[in-house]
């Protein structure tokens, strides 16, 4: 009995190392949610156009990412650069900066409070990932916001 424990568990760990270095990829095997919460840490506004909100003018947004079900510290942070392309509406891009790599979103959006971008891409765990993230604000000061990243692959 102690032998045939002894040998199953060896070829269980040969499956896993010959698997892990065949595959090549340690990515994401089906679709899945992410829910993170957000607290805004830095702000910044270029302004490139005419005096006041406007077209041209350039938002750089810097948050920390929490999971509170696992730690209380922060998990990673996302950077963000949004253009504005009227009075209100803005063009995005942004990394979310994961303890199992990057997540990239792209899209155009209106408010700030509520808003959901396309998932482009990313690295690592996340290669090739296609989805969208939802952002939800919650609290203004400091901006905190609940995410909800819906990947598939």
């Amino acid at each position: 009995m102690k032998k045939a424990i002894i040998v199953t568990g060896a070829l269980a760990a040969f499956a896993l190392v010959t698997g892990s270095v065949s595959s090549g990829s340690s990515g994401l095997t089906g679709p899945g949610t992410i829910k993170l919460t957000t607290r805004q840490v830095s702000v910044n506004m270029s302004d490139n156009g005419s005096t006041g909100r406007g077209p041209g003018d350039v938002l750089l947004i810097r948050e920390l990412l929490y999971n509170k079900g696992i730690r209380k510290a922060p998990i990673g942070h996302s950077e963000m650069v949004c253009t504005y392309t009227g009075a209100r509406w803005q063009q995005c891009s942004g990394t979310y900066f994961l303890p199992r790599g990057k997540i990239v979103v792209v899209g155009s959006l209106r408010y700030r409070e509520f808003f959901k971008l396309a998932v482009v891409g990313g690295t690592d765990l996340y290669d090739n990932v296609r989805g969208s993230v939802s952002a939800t604000m919650y609290s203004r000061n400091p901006r905190r916001s609940i995410l909800i990243f819906r990947l598939t692959i």
